[in-house]
């Protein structure tokens, strides 16, 4: 042992090799403070990984949007009574909303096909077809890795052109560039414009929202989707539009005021929904901050038992020296020195403990990310700060042991048997 400790000064090598002629006790004593240390670190990965993630995902739905949703009514009789007072969501309820809605910049919007067929001359795909305005490919945060993106050229032309998803286009045409290709979307031929480049988003769904559904979608021009495909009059014109605030701090009052618009031009029909981005990620963060608050006062509860089992060996360790401590006062130790050298003991089991719980706790967040399917992302400085609190309150707690074995009688001490 003490060749592998000759790196230490003396003072230290003692410390060390006093603990591990006690290591089963050392042991017990360290568990305390490796689940502490363990479960907070395990905490920041696994939080800092989920609030990332959230973030990503709604990146996707547009963090700046607004996004207005049409209800889709199952029941023809509800449908016609709902016609009676409103005529659904319209391109002109997003031009009123561009127009009222306090920093408003611009919008984009969604028409999905009734989608019965999608081929090629390579392969078949399950893909559903949307028809888009030529902004809903920025507003949703969507990337085109080949050719280009649908244009308002497109738009006012009513083109047969389409921009496929990574997946739509992976089936259609396997092995091949799609670009300049033809595919058929029910009744109509479209040539295939752009690509677009994979999300790979961890979740299809955040806080009741659909998300990654464009990987396998076939989006062509809005109005030429109205002009080529068929829809049921009784529809609603688009079935949801996004609207770009330039102000992230005005959306909470253009969310107002939207909903205070569409419900005025729908005569009060409950007949959309209206999605916020920004506030289903602080909803997220919310409940995040709940989970931290339990796993911080079960790490607590271990940090505690941890520090109590620290006072507890360094105690029986003073109980135990009492001879050694009587005979170091004695040859002319000060107080001062006895309580440095039980301070240095706790400081090497309070070391070992954040370190090792270091380690535990990287291990526990990746078997937690593994089992649960939950993202970890390391914060180094916060996760550097835990293990250092760590240690400083298992350090506290030999504060005491190294007081009361100072305050000692010497002769009492070298009486003992």
């Amino acid at each position: 042992m003490s060749r592998a400790l000759a790196w230490l000064p003396p003072i230290w090598r003692e410390a060390v090799e006093e603990l591990w002629r006690r290591r089963l006790r050392t042991l017990l004593t360290l568990l305390g403070l490796i689940f502490g240390v363990g479960a907070i670190v395990a905490m920041q990965a696994v939080g800092e990984g989920s609030r990332r993630e959230a973030l990503r995902l709604v990146e996707s739905l547009g963090l700046n949007n607004l996004i207005v949703e049409a209800k889709v009514q199952q029941d023809e009789n509800s449908l016609r009574e709902i016609r009676a007072r409103s005529l659904g969501l319209s391109l002109a309820d997003a031009d009123a909303a561009l127009a009222v809605v306090p920093g408003a910049q611009r919008y984009a919007a969604e028409k999905p096909i009734r989608t019965h067929s999608v081929f090629s001359d390579d392969g078949r795909s399950d893909a559903q077809a949307s028809g888009v305005s030529p902004d809903y490919f920025q507003l949703s945060s969507l990337r085109v890795a080949k050719g280009r993106a649908l244009t308002a050229q497109d738009d006012r032309a009513l083109a047969a052109v389409a921009v496929l998803g990574h997946q739509a286009a992976a089936d259609l045409f396997p092995g091949a560039d799609p670009l300049g290709r033809y595919l058929k979307v029910n009744h109509v031929w479209l040539q295939v414009v752009g690509v677009l480049a994979d999300r790979d988003l961890s979740k299809d769904q955040f806080e009741g929202v659909q998300l990654g559904l464009e990987s396998n979608r076939v989006y062509v021009p809005l109005a030429s989707a109205r002009a080529r495909f068929k829809f049921n009059p009784q529809e609603d014109e688009v079935d949801r539009f996004l609207l770009r605030l330039g102000d992230p701090s005005q959306l909470a009052q253009g969310a107002r005021v939207l909903s205070t618009v569409l419900g005025q031009r729908h005569a009060g029909s409950a007949d959309f929904r209206l999605v916020v981005p920004q506030q289903l990620f602080q909803q997220h963060q919310k409940t995040q901050r709940i989970f931290r608050v339990v796993m911080g006062a079960i790490a607590g509860v271990s940090l505690l038992v941890g520090g109590i089992g620290i006072m507890n060996i360094m105690l029986a360790n003073v109980l135990e020296r009492r001879r050694e401590i009587g005979l170091l006062r004695a040859l002319g130790a000060r107080r001062r020195d006895v309580v440095a050298q039980f301070l240095r003991e706790a400081t090497v089991i309070c070391v070992s403990g954040a370190a090792l719980g270091l380690l535990f706790g990287v291990l526990l967040a990746y078997l937690i990310a593994a089992f649960a399917g939950w993202q970890v992302a390391w914060a180094p400085i916060p996760v550097l700060l835990s293990a250092t609190f760590c240690a400083a309150v298992g350090l506290a707690f030999g504060v005491y042991p190294a007081r009361q074995a100072a305050r000692l009688d010497p002769i009492a001490a070298l009486r003992h048997d």
